[in-house]
C-alpha cells in the first residue's frame, strides 16, 4: 500500500492506495488489521440499519396491543411499505462504494438513519398520528435496508478471496442480529420512560422476552424510536474518524471531495425513495391510500425505473454505472439474484412477517358465526406472546449465517445451498400445514408448538443459505464484479421483505395463510433444480464444488 509523495498529497490518510488483500505480505503486515477495523465498524452500523428497517414488524403488534386506531390490514402495510423502500435503496446503494467510497457511504448512511428514529419516536408518542405519517417514516425506515447492500459491497474489496465467505458471513451474520437485538430490545425498551414521557396503556396483553405483560400495563412505545438514535450517534462518530476508502482502480478511483462524495450518494438513493413512494401508491390496497394494483405487475416496474433513472445521472456518475452495469450482461448474475432472494429474501420477509402473523393466527380463536363463516375477533385466551417468541427465528438465521460462509469455504458454496434449499422446501410444506389447522381452531394455541419449531427450522436453513451464496459469488465473479453482484442479488432479494409480509396478509385476510407457504415451497423447489444445474451437476461452468 505505498503511495508517492505526490499521491500522499492528493488523498487523506484514511485512504488507501495499492490494496491488495491477496498480496501475502500486504495482508500479513497492516491489511488483516485494517481489514478487520472496517469489518468492526461496518457490523454495528449495519446492525442498526437492520433494526430501523425491521422495527415495525414489532412496533405494528405493539400498536395493535394500545389500540391504535388502524385495521390488521393497515398495520401489516407499514412492514411492506419498509420492505418495498429498503429493498429499492439497495438498488442505488449497489454502486455507491465504487461513487463515493467505503467511508463516506457508511458515515453517512448511518447518519441518516438517525431520522427516522426520532421521527418514529415522535409519531409514536400519539396514538391519533395519522396513518399517513405512519407510512412515510416507514418509508423512510427502508434507508436501513438499502445499507446492506454498501456494506457488503464495502467489506467485500477489504478481504481476499479465501475468506469471503467468512468476512460476509460474519457482516451480514451479526448486521443480521439487528432483527433478533430489535425484537428484544425494543419491546423492553418500552416498558419504561424516562424524563417524564407520557404512557399509554395495553388494552390487550403483550410481552417481552422474559414473559407476558398483561392488559392494562402501562407502556412507552415511543421508545421503539428513541432507543436507536442514542445507539447511532456514537456509531457516526466511529465510521467517520475509523473506517477508509479504497482509492484503488477497482474500487473507488475517482471520488473527489467528501461534500462531492455525499450529494452523489444523496442523489442517488433520492431516486430509490421516489420510486419507492411511486410503487408503494401502486400497490397498496385503496383501504390503505393506494391503488391496489397487482404487485407482481408493479416490481419489475419499480426495479426497472430505478436502475434506468440512475443511469440518468450527469457527470461522472453515468461512465462509472455503466462500467458497474456490465453485471447484467453475465447470466449468473441473474442465476444467483434467484437463489440469494430464496436465502435472504426469505429469512428478510418472515423476519419481518413473524410477530404479527403470530398475533393474528395465535392471538385469537377462530369461531364460525351466525351464517357458519369463520370470525378471527374473539381473543384467545390462551394466546402465546408474539413478542416473547418471535425474536427466536431472526436470532437463529442470523447466527448461522457466518457458519454457512464458514463451512461454504471448506466443502463448497453450492452444496451448502442445495442441502438448505431443500431443507426450505420441506419446512415450507410443514409450517403450512399447522398454519392451516390453527386458523380453522378455536384454539389455535394447541398447534404453536410444532408450527413454530417448524418455523425455526425454516430461518436456520435459510440462514445458512445466506452465507453460502456469499461463497459462491466471490468463487463465480471477479473481484471488481463481486462487490456489485453482492449488492445487486441483496437489493432484488431484499424484496421479500415487502412481498412475503403483503402475501401473507393477503392469505390470512382470505382465510387461506397456508396459500403463502405453498408457494413460497414451489419457488423454493424452482431454487433447488438452478443451483444443482448450474453450480453442483457433473460439467457445471462454476461446480462448486
Amino acid at each position: 500500500m505505498q503511495t508517492t509523495t505526490s499521491e500522499k498529497r492528493q488523498v487523506p490518510k484514511s485512504d488507501l492506495c495499492g490494496w491488495n488483500p491477496e498480496d501475502e505480505t500486504q495482508w500479513m503486515k497492516s491489511g488483516k488489521a485494517i481489514a478487520l477495523r472496517n469489518l468492526w465498524i461496518s457490523v454495528p452500523c449495519l446492525l442498526c440499519g437492520f433494526a430501523v428497517w425491521m422495527y415495525w414488524g414489532v412496533i405494528t403488534v405493539q400498536m395493535l396491543n394500545l389500540g391504535f386506531p388502524y385495521t390488521k390490514e393497515q398495520l401489516f402495510t407499514l412492514m411492506s411499505i419498509a420492505g418495498l423502500s429498503g429493498a429499492t435503496l439497495r438498488i442505488p446503494s449497489t454502486f455507491l462504494i465504487r461513487m463515493a467510497g467505503g467511508r463516506n457511504t457508511i458515515f453517512l448512511t448511518t447518519l441518516l438513519l438517525i431520522f427516522p428514529a426520532l421521527g418514529t419516536g415522535i409519531a409514536l408518542s400519539d396514538r391519533e398520528t395519522p396513518l399517513w405519517v405512519f407510512q412515510a417514516l416507514a418509508l423512510f425506515s427502508g434507508l436501513g435496508g438499502g445499507n446492506f447492500a454498501s456494506s457488503m459491497s464495502n467489506i467485500s474489496f477489504f478481504f481476499p478471496k479465501k475468506m469471503q465467505g467468512l468476512s460476509l458471513g460474519l457482516n451480514a451474520g451479526i448486521g443480521n442480529f439487528g432483527v433478533t437485538t430489535m425484537q428484544i430490545l425494543v419491546p423492553l425498551a418500552m416498558t419504561f420512560g424516562i424524563l417524564g414521557q407520557k404512557s399509554m396503556v395495553l388494552t390487550a396483553p403483550s410481552g417481552t422476552l422474559i414473559g407476558k405483560i398483561p392488559a392494562g400495563t402501562e407502556t412507552f412505545i415511543q421508545n421503539a424510536g428513541y432507543v436507536w438514535v442514542l445507539i447511532l450517534a456514537p456509531l457516526v462518530v466511529l465510521a467517520w474518524f475509523c473506517m477508509n476508502n479504497i482509492r484503488d482502480e477497482h474500487v473507488s478511483p475517482d471520488i473527489d471531495s467528501t461534500f462531492s462524495a455525499v450529494m452523489k450518494v444523496l442523489g442517488m438513493l433520492s431516486i430509490g425513495l421516489l420510486t419507492s413512494v411511486i410503487g408503494c401508491f401502486a400497490l397498496l390496497s385503496p383501504k390503505s391510500g393506494g391503488l391496489g394494483i397487482n404487485q407482481w405487475i408493479v416490481l419489475p416496474l419499480v426495479i426497472a425505473s430505478t436502475v434506468f433513472l440512475l443511469k440518468l445521472l450527469p457527470g461522472k456518475i453515468k461512465p462509472m454505472l455503466e462500467r458497474q452495469y456490465k453485471i447484467f450482461g453475465n447470466k449468473h448474475t441473474w442465476i444467483m439474484t434467484i437463489i440469494y432472494t430464496m436465502t435472504f429474501g426469505s429469512f428478510i420477509g418472515y423476519a419481518a412477517a413473524f410477530p404479527l402473523a403470530i398475533q393474528v393466527i395465535f392471538g385469537f380463536s377462530h369461531v364460525p358465526g351466525p351464517d357458519g363463516i369463520l370470525l378471527h375477533t374473539t381473543p384467545n385466551p390462551n394466546a402465546p406472546s408474539a413478542l416473547t417468541f418471535a425474536w427466536m427465528g431472526a436470532f437463529i438465521g442470523a447466527f448461522i449465517r457466518p457458519i454457512g460462509g464458514w463451512l461454504s469455504d471448506r466443502l463448497g458454496g453450492a452444496l451448502v445451498t442445495q442441502i438448505a434449499s431443500v431443507t426450505m422446501v420441506a419446512a415450507a410444506i410443514g409450517a403450512s400445514y399447522f398454519l392451516k389447522l390453527a386458523y380453522q381452531s378455536p384454539s389455535p394455541d394447541q398447534y404453536f408448538v410444532p408450527f413454530f419449531l417448524i418455523f425455526l427450522i425454516l430461518f436456520l436453513a435459510s440462514g445458512a443459505g445466506n452465507g453460502s451464496t456469499f461463497r459462491s459469488i466471490a468463487y463465480i465473479f471477479n473481484k471488481e464484479q463481486a462487490g456489485p453482484v453482492l449488492g445487486w442479488t441483496s437489493a432484488v432479494a431484499a424484496y421479500g421483505a415487502f412481498i412475503i409480509p403483503k402475501v401473507i396478509g393477503e392469505q390470512i385476510e382470505n382465510g387461506t395463510p397456508e396459500y403463502a407457504l405453498w408457494g413460497f415451497a414451489a419457488f423454493y423447489l424452482l431454487c433447488v433444480g438452478l443451483n444443482w444445474w448450474f453450480y453442483l451437476r457433473p460439467g457445471a461452468e462454476f461446480k462448486n464444488p
